[in-house]
């Protein structure tokens, strides 16, 4: 049996976060986060370069701090959880810097870019082999159906268009 030198490596959920930002009525930032989600990534060396990664998160756990929100956020007027329950997202490039690939929402699949740092390898008190990374970016939530829209009595838009995405990786080595 030949060996291609692939190494998989899952996600360590408890040191991660799949966590967004988006203005609210233009003047505040209301923060949330996936809880519920799981990451692979296989590669060929330790600088993860072009290696692949895979994502999915739960939207029924979308949890941004506040029930009536969050029953809104999972209802048809955004991501309609009931029929699409899933968001994913699966690289074709990573350079080192630029993390390239296809995410899809309610069944639209988009290439995205995110800004991603590899901020090493280390060895855990366990003897488990850690990898952490933390990316960053933005998407136009309208380009994946999320496309509900209200605007105040001033005129300010309540939910602005772009969602700030900040996520924190940690994997295990298998």
């Amino acid at each position: 049996m030949e060996t291609t030198g692939t190494t998989k490596w899952n996600v360590d959920a408890a040191h991660s976060e799949v966590g967004f930002k988006v203005k609210h009525m233009m003047i505040s930032t209301v923060k949330g986060a996936f809880e519920e989600f799981k990451a692979s990534i296989e590669s060929e060396n330790e600088d993860f370069q072009d290696a692949d990664f895979s994502f999915t998160a739960q939207v029924d756990s979308i949890n941004t701090k506040n029930a009536d929100r969050d029953k809104h956020l999972k209802s048809e007027d955004f991501f309609n959880a009931s029929e699409y329950p899933e968001m994913t997202f699966q690289s074709s490039s990573y350079d080192g810097d630029k993390l390239v690939g296809d995410l899809t929402i309610k069944d639209i699949t988009k290439e995205v870019t995110f800004d991603m740092d590899f901020n090493g390898i280390a060895e855990d008190q366990y003897g488990q082999t850690k990898a952490g990374f933390e990316i960053s970016g933005k998407i136009n939530r309208k380009d994946f159906g999320l496309t509900w829209d209200a605007v105040t009595e001033a005129g300010s838009v309540v939910v602005a268009e772009t969602i700030r995405m900040a996520i924190d990786l940690q994997f295990i080595k298998e």
